[in-house]
């Protein structure tokens, strides 16, 4: 059963917490970062991406950006922009959000898992994960002695966890406040920790969501610090990272969209028709909507137009929770054989767009000429999710895109 404990988070105060908080480090680039950040010394991306305060021509892995980060944590720290808590706590943390005309509401405890409960497969995977990604963050960790930012685990309902939580944000919050993309962040602290240390201990497993790399790389880091540990007894705080785990019932996946360079020489008539042609592909039609109505469909826009196109259900094998993903029946009746794409984590023909940018950026990129075709999908189910990863197998890259995303630097834990 999963194991959690409460920490003594390093935080903002109240009346810095919507400076500090920032989006995490991987849903922006160093540009994007960096005007983020501008005029802001406060900015949790300091820590989080501290490139943005280096040359653009700095090397990611090089010694000088972890010293940077460790410098930036430390200023932090000594100036008041994070203050310890004197006390070890269970937080509970909310985001609404309006996302593409939905109300959306989710609200997660933020705890530490322990890193054996990820290295035995209690925190299961749906993703597979990049060693280069994996030791930059790993030394992240190291560098700064903390998890800067908590994981995103999801977990089925539970009536009683659920209860716990209701009652605890009935209190006066600890943070409230709008960011500037629109999402409402809410922070409380439980009114005492035992009772979800001894809740979750009835939860068989909880899922990684967003953060596989994060994840790898704390139980990395904590390996590491084992093994400089001649007197390591497993009571050290580096056993435990932070996350934040959502009841499953709260949660959106907005689909994860693709566009590829170019048609291989053919027209956009000539594309539809071999389309239409490809082997478990039932129709291709016009289409008023670009969005698919159900899975076992996805919207092409090529040629200044939208068609819905629909596999074969008769084709489509149910039972596999990774044959009958959308984003594999695409791959394998499309972009391979039609388009000639190879690896989609590697090759330079195919581009992914999150979900919450919609459509209209897919008709962008097509109309000006940076993509020849676009495939609008079906966002993935939560019970996919949790189907794929029960069963020990790993989706395709960019097949999940949670919203709304966790803001780093309202909560820290440190590894001693």
């Amino acid at each position: 059963m999963l194991r959690v404990k409460p920490f003594s988070a390093l935080r903002p105060p109240i009346e810095l917490a919507p400076r500090v908080a920032s989006v995490p480090y991987d849903v922006v680039d160093t540009a994007e970062a960096r005007a983020l950040a501008e005029g802001n010394p406060s900015s949790f991306l300091h820590v989080i991406r501290p490139d943005i305060d280096l040359p653009d021509d700095v090397d990611h892995g090089a010694d000088v950006v972890f010293e940077t980060a460790r410098r930036a944590f430390m200023q932090f720290q000594n100036s008041g922009i994070l203050v310890r808590d004197p006390e070890p706590a269970i937080y509970l943390y909310r985001q609404q959000a309006d996302l593409l005309g939905r109300r959306a509401s989710q609200t997660g405890v933020v705890c530490c898992c322990h890193v054996d409960d990820y290295n035995n497969n209690l925190i299961k995977k749906h993703e597979k994960t990049r060693k280069d990604k994996e030791d930059e963050r790993t030394r992240h960790v190291l560098e700064l002695n903390a998890n800067a930012e908590p994981v995103f685990f999801l977990i089925r309902d539970r009536a009683d966890l659920n209860s716990l939580v209701r009652a605890d944000v009935a209190a006066a919050p600890l943070y409230d406040f709008t960011a500037p993309d629109g999402v409402r962040h809410t922070v409380w602290k439980a009114a005492a920790s035992d009772p979800y240390v001894r809740a979750f201990a009835q939860v068989p497993c909880a899922y990684v969501a967003d953060g596989h790399h994060r994840t790898a790389s704390a139980a990395r880091a904590g390996a590491a610090r084992r093994a400089a540990n001649p007197r390591h007894t497993g009571n050290e705080e580096y056993n435990w990272f932070m996350a934040v785990l959502f009841p499953a019932s709260e949660l959106t996946i907005l689909p994860y969209h693709r566009t590829v360079k170019d048609l291989r020489g053919m027209t956009p008539a000539q594309f539809v028709e071999r389309v239409r042609s490809a082997p478990g592909v039932k129709s291709v039609v016009a289409a008023a909507r670009p969005e698919p109505p159900a899975p076992g469909s996805v919207g092409l826009y090529v040629g200044g137009a939208w068609s819905l196109v629909t596999f074969d259900p008769a084709s489509i094998n149910r039972a596999d929770p990774i044959a009958s993903l959308d984003y594999v029946l695409l791959y394998e009746r499309i972009l391979a054989p039609i388009l000639d794409i190879g690896d989609i984590r590697t090759d330079k023909r195919i581009d992914f767009v999150g979900g919450i940018r919609g459509p209209g950026e897919l008709r962008k990129r097509v109309d000006s000429g940076r993509a020849g075709a676009a495939f609008c999908m079906h966002a993935t189910t939560i019970d996919q999710l949790m189907a794929v990863a029960d069963a020990g197998q790993i989706m395709p890259p960019k097949s999940t895109w949670f919203e709304p995303k966790l803001r780093s630097g309202l909560l820290v834990h440190t590894l001693d």
